[in-house]
This record gives structure tokens, sequence and C-alpha cells, in this order.
């Protein structure tokens, strides 16, 4: 996958990898101890972040004093950052990880490979995969504050990924049941909460597959059964994904008390699925782009008004 802040850093990447091919192994430099630069409401960066942004500059050939750009983008990460996480906009390690395969695939080059290129270069995985995440979970930020998500048809936003050199992204389309032990607001005692969630590990632990579902919890109190049908990943709700993603087919995933009673979900079946659908669904996940609006701009702006920033 591309982002638009590093178009230029695609297609460098296979150089990059050339050059370190064929350099010479040598022992590694002594670093500077980390010193904190620059304190963005209570969040640090350091020398050591400065530099790996430098490095990064440097990999997408940047002019200028790339010492002042790492700084201002960094601070403009910070804030991106502080705003995603408080509106809970952060995209999953699982969908970072997802798009770091994405762009080392699209470089003609493996996981391994474009791990190896980012530490030779000093930007390091871990520098680029925080960049990767900001890029990804902004986009969500603008839209929850304007409420644009997105006027693209499906085949629109294919057409576009596809211009643009990607392939079809592929996701997981699951088939979920889900099982509700009902308890009422008016008895929700400690005691009823406990009492149910044994009743609802008991059936996760006999249950035997999403085609007797019916039969399995006849006779059951205050029991409902729930087809939630076919969900792709993007979809899944924030609570439920960690559970359902380490869920194998057949099996139901761990109870959970909710503001309904005691529920678990049954993943039916999950398989890889590449199909249109499937790549709206990532693409409007990541929103590539729609960070750079002017609405984006300002509302940054706006940000940075109000936050404390301190350089030393």
């Amino acid at each position: 996958m591309q982002f638009p802040a590093i178009t230029r850093f695609t297609g460098l990447l296979l150089a990059a990898t050339m050059a370190f091919c064929f350099a010479p192994m040598s022992a590694p430099t002594a670093r500077a101890a980390s010193e904190i630069k620059i304190v963005v409401n209570n969040q640090a960066i350091t020398s050591v972040d400065i530099a790996r942004r430098v490095a990064f500059l440097k990999l997408q050939r940047t002019g200028g004093n790339l010492g002042q750009k790492a700084r201002e983008q960094l601070v403009e990460e910070a804030l991106k950052y502080q705003e995603s996480a408080r509106i809970r906009a952060l995209v999953s390690d699982a969908q970072v990880e997802a798009a770091f395969e994405r762009f080392a695939k699209s470089n003609k080059l493996s996981t391994k490979q474009l791990t190896q290129v980012l530490n030779q270069a000093g930007v390091t995985p871990k520098h680029f995969k925080n960049f990767v995440r900001i890029q990804m979970s902004w986009p969500r930020v603008i839209q929850a504050a304007t409420g644009n998500s997105g006027s693209m048809s499906t085949q629109d936003l294919v057409s576009k990924m596809l211009e643009r050199g990607d392939d079809k992204p592929s996701t997981t389309e699951y088939i979920l049941q889900q099982v509700i032990f009902v308890v009422p607001a008016s008895k929700r005692s400690k005691s009823t909460l406990n009492a149910r969630k044994r009743e609802a590990d008991q059936l996760r632990g006999r249950y035997q597959g999403c085609d007797n579902a019916a039969a399995q919890i006849t006779g059951l109190r205050d029991v409902t059964l729930r087809q939630l049908g076919r969900i792709m990943q993007p979809q899944l709700p924030p609570d439920w994904k960690p559970l359902i993603e380490k869920t194998k087919a057949g099996k139901a995933t761990s109870t959970r008390i909710t503001d309904r009673g005691v529920e678990f979900i049954v993943v039916c079946s999950a398989k890889t699925v590449t199909d249109d659908k499937a790549a709206e669904l990532v693409f409007r996940a990541e929103n590539e782009g729609s960070g750079d609006s002017e609405e984006a701009k300002k509302f940054l702006a706006d940000l940075r008004k109000r936050a404390v920033i301190a350089n030393r």
C-alpha cells in the first residue's frame, strides 16, 4: 500500500535494498544519548525520534532543512496521534502490520527485506509503523469531526486503487452468530450476572456449531440467538474484534458481560476474500488521502492552537 506522504519513497526502496545487500558489514556506530527536544501536551519527542525522521526524509530524497522538517512533522503527528487516541480512532496493530506487508509487496520486497532496509537507513520499522498508524488513523478523526464518510462508490474506490497500481486488498469474511443470556436492568446484580455467566460458559463449552444452534438453546431461559450473517473484518465492532480474530471457525469467543447481559460470538466460518466489497471496506478503513483536505488542515491548526508545545 502507498500513502500520499510517502509516494516518493515507493520505488526508492529497491535501490536502498541493493545498497544494503552490497554494503560491507560494519560495527554499529556509537549513538548519542537520547534527549527530549520537544514536548507536545506532555508527549516527548526525543533527539532519536528526530534523527529517525531525518533518515526517513533522506530515503524519500526530501530537500531543504531536514532537521526542521522532521521536527515539524513529528509535532503534527503527535497532535494527530493524541486526538486519534482521544476519540478511540487509532487503527489496530493488525491493520498496521497488514499495511506494512502490502507496502513491502508493492516495492517487490519481503517484510524481512523491508525491515532490513529501514534498519540500515536508520529509520527502523517501529518508527515507520508509527508513521503508518497515524497516516491511517487521522482520516478517521476528520470523518468523525466533519461527518463526511466519503461519497465514492465501490466501483470508484476499486478503480482508484487499481489506477495507482495497488492490488485489491484482501480481508477476512466472517459468518457470525451472537448468543445473549439476557439480564434485565432491574435484575442486574453481581450475583445474577455471575450466575448467567456460568450458564453462558457451560453452553459455550458444549456448543456444536452454527447449524444446530437453535436446538442447542432450546429450553434455556431468556437466551437470544441472533444470526449476524456476513461481516467483513473492518466492520467488526471494536469491543469484539480482538476476540473474534483469535477464534477459529466453528468455535466461540469467550463470554463478555455487556449492557444486555452475558454474550458470546460464534464464528461459523472465516475465509479470506478479495472481492470489490472487501476492497471497498479495507480502503475506507484506511481512508487514504482524506486527511489532506482543507477541513483537515483547519482541524489540525485548531489542535495546534490549543496545544502546549515546548521546544528545548
